[in-house]
């Protein structure tokens, strides 16, 4: 069983950047591929990125995912961020690797946290 937990989200002007946390319970937490995800108003959850260098092509070159496993926490950096950025973002844990786009086979995620981008 996998807690998961965001913070760093907020709002931030364009061209700006945030650091996003996910700390996790439990103490397997380096057995599972973590991901990141976010959904925007009115459309569905999507991939933004996953393992350690598996990214969505609307972020790549942007962002970047990294974990401590000794701190239980996985971060994602967003750098140059865009209007287009501004979503909840999830972060999402699987024990095995697969799809990074399944939502379906992530076993375990966090309640989100917002980000928030102006022009």
């Amino acid at each position: 069983q996998v807690h998961l937990v965001e913070s760093g989200g907020g709002s931030v002007q364009a061209g700006g950047s945030l650091r996003l946390s996910c700390a996790a319970s439990g103490r397997t937490f380096s057995s599972y591929i973590m991901g990141w995800f976010r959904q925007a108003p009115g459309k569905e959850r999507e991939f933004v990125a996953g393992g350690s260098t598996f990214y969505a092509d609307s972020v790549k070159g942007r962002f970047t995912i990294s974990r401590d496993n000794a701190k239980n926490t996985v971060y994602l950096q967003m750098n140059s961020l865009k209007p287009e950025d501004t979503a909840v973002y999830y972060c999402a844990a699987r024990l095995y690797a697969g799809n990074w786009y399944n939502r379906d086979e992530y076993d375990y995620w966090g309640q989100g946290t917002q980000v928030t981008v102006s022009s």
